[in-house]
């Protein structure tokens, strides 16, 4: 029975080449020279520091564009709350989501009950399978599923005959 898989991956190698592209530039930026401007990668997530608000700002919008250039989906990060450090300094966590989050998967089910394809959707795990008899039904679900959810990076893969 033909069946596809619904992810949510990243590329952790391609997040942590733009994390320090990142760092060079800002240390190499004339507006950051005497900052302690730069960002820090640990498991699933990205700190920011810097000096002030708006240093933050030209900060994540520098990384972000670096995201991009290496191909990485930035609406796969969460931004958090910003934290003051010590006097004007201020620091940022930034989440890397991976995974379908079990109401999103929900969701995604949900949405393909309910447009009357001949498929099932099931959740295992942090991934959606659609199995169904044609291919044909399983590339209409897959265009409705990229067309109804656009908030978060979704990738199909493991589409077997």
């Amino acid at each position: 029975m033909p069946s596809f898989d619904i992810v949510s991956e990243v590329n952790h190698v391609e997040v942590h080449n733009a994390v320090d592209q990142c760092n060079k530039e800002i240390s190499n930026r004339f507006d950051f020279k005497g900052s302690d401007a730069r960002v820090e990668i640990g498991d699933g997530l990205l700190t920011a520091y810097a000096d002030d608000d708006f240093k933050l700002g030209q900060l994540r919008d520098v990384l972000t564009g670096k995201l991009a250039k290496r191909g990485v989906d930035i609406r796969c990060l969460q931004l958090g709350r910003i934290d003051k450090v010590s006097g004007n300094k201020v620091k940022q966590e930034i989440t890397v989501r991976e995974g379908i989050e079990q109401e999103l998967a929900k969701k995604i089910v949900k949405l393909v009950k309910d447009s009357k394809l001949k498929v099932q959707a099931s959740i295992q795990g942090e991934t959606v399978r659609v199995s169904g008899a044609k291919k044909d039904t399983l590339q209409e679900a897959i265009a409705l599923v990229r067309k109804s959810i656009a908030d978060f990076p979704l990738q199909f893969k493991n589409f077997r005959d």
